[in-house]
């Protein structure tokens, strides 16, 4: 029996590839969806060389909410699996003087990430079956002056998650929110980071490829961070607000 395909949406990201290189080495056809698709014809083939599964690219841009409808009418077949690896973390500094700079963090990592999930959602809310991933972030769990504009965003699209997948409960499609901590990308490059809780993309892979075998709702990807923040969490505000994190 032929497998359904995963959509890997924000699949130039280091992330969305490792996705995408996990779940064909499990034979299932892959389908990636960035900006400027046609660009990732190299790992196109690397990816049908490697594992043998059907790949195809889909020209995808998060931002525009206008053509989320079209872009899901227009795939080959619908998913099993949507995977939504969309993300861009920006700068605080710029975020707090440019109104742009904001919008641009807010959008990319809540609203786009939203619409084309509510899109998905329906469409496997209709045909009975599906798992939908939004891969948000621990930063949501707590506004920090360091990331505050991205943490809000995270914040929000955690909580959209949330709500979907208490929608969806009962209509056979599963949702998973993944939280990954620090991850080594090109997004994070530059920056210092804990090796203790710093995940590598394969091991977000593995465990969204396991999250979803198993209907997992929300995981950490490296578990000490659901710790971590629960510590975080717990900080008085008057505390809190005092501290420099």
């Amino acid at each position: 029996m032929t497998k359904s395909p995963v959509l890997i949406l924000g699949a130039r990201s280091d992330i969305g590839m490792a996705v995408a290189h996990a779940y064909a080495a499990q034979g299932r056809p892959v389908q990636l969806a960035a900006r400027n698709a046609d660009s990732l014809e190299p790992q196109k083939t690397d990816l049908e060389l490697r594992h043998g599964v059907p790949v195809s690219l889909h020209e995808f841009d998060a931002l525009a909410l206008e053509d989320h409808e079209r872009f899901a009418g227009a795939l080959p077949e619908l998913p099993g699996i949507a995977v939504c690896a969309v993300g861009f973390m920006g700068e605080q500094g710029e975020n707090e003087i440019s109104p742009a700079a904001a919008a641009r963090v807010l959008r990319s990592n809540f609203e786009g990430p939203a619409s084309i999930l509510s899109v998905l959602a329906s469409r496997f809310e209709q045909r009975g079956s599906g798992t939908l991933v939004g891969i948000s972030s621990v930063a949501g769990d707590r506004g920090r002056a360091t990331n505050y504009v991205y943490g809000a965003a995270k914040a929000g699209f955690t909580a959209f998650l949330s709500g979907l997948r208490n929608r969806l409960a009962r209509k056979g499609v599963h949702v998973v929110t993944v939280l990954p901590g620090f991850v080594a990308t090109q997004m994070t490059e530059g920056m210092d980071l804990p090796d203790k809780l710093t995940a590598q993309p394969e091991e977000v892979a593995r465990a969204i490829t396991d999250a979803t075998a198993k209907q997992q709702n929300i995981i950490y990807v490296r578990p000490v961070w659901r710790l971590i923040m629960l510590i975080i969490r717990s900080i008085p505000e008057a505390v809190f607000k005092k501290m420099s994190i």
